[in-house]
């Protein structure tokens, strides 16, 4: 009896359990700067990845860095990052190379992104609230790793770790899917509009997540 009480309480005292949900018209919420508030993903991955796209949407009144998509591996701390960093720079990283990506100040509102890169060519495009920005070219010829740590909310300095409280994301985060394939630029404004093309690695509608620390779950604030 002793065992199973302290089997329960170990149990009860983890940040979260392992969870499965349909998170339409839901988003995760990160109310304060913290070092220890994050959401873990879990994605469907079976090989390298020689290609890929990443959607989510993001709120959030920040001016200073944050993460909104952290990626890691053993080897690689930055296999895939999108990180906002000041004056509006954005930056995409693959296999721990980077790409910048110059945005208009705007004033804080809901904002719409979708990283696309592959491997042949190297291209890497950001599109922002259906819009694309320049292409760059990345890392051609690279191969992402499988064996993953995906972090919303913090950015990994070191394997599902390393976090920076000063990088943390504050906001409103949502409709986080991935795919293992670049998306056309007709499907990335179909998903802009709300549309969702069967994600096979993050589904956001069966999304498998663990959250940590101060993140809450609630109805989005865009529609």
């Amino acid at each position: 009896m002793q065992k199973l009480l302290l089997c329960f309480l170990i149990v009860i005292s983890l940040p979260s359990a392992f969870s499965q949900r349909d998170m339409s018209k839901q988003a995760f919420v990160f109310p304060k700067e913290s070092g220890n508030s994050y959401v873990s993903l879990t994605a469907e991955l079976r090989k390298p990845l020689t290609a890929f796209t990443v959607c989510l949407q993001a709120y959030t009144d920040l001016t200073r860095d944050y993460s909104l998509f952290s990626y890691a591996t053993k080897k690689q701390n930055n296999e895939i990052l999108l990180f906002k960093g000041q004056k509006g720079a954005y930056s995409v990283s693959v296999g721990g190379a980077d790409v910048f990506f110059k945005l208009p100040e705007r004033s804080p509102a809901p904002m719409h992104f979708c990283v696309t890169w592959e491997s042949h060519s190297g291209i890497t495009e950001l599109w922002v609230d259906g819009k694309p920005m320049v292409r760059k070219s990345l890392k051609k010829g690279y191969n992402v790793e499988t064996d993953a740590s995906i972090i919303l909310g913090q950015e990994q300095d070191s394997f599902a770790g390393g976090f920076d409280k000063s990088q943390s994301f504050v906001g409103d985060i949502g409709d986080v899917n991935m795919w293992d394939f670049v998306l056309s630029p007709d499907e990335i404004n179909n998903v802009y509009q709300g549309s969702v093309f069967s994600p096979n690695v993050i589904d956001w509608q069966e999304l498998k997540y663990k959250a940590y620390g101060e993140v809450f779950i609630k109805p989005q604030l865009w529609s």
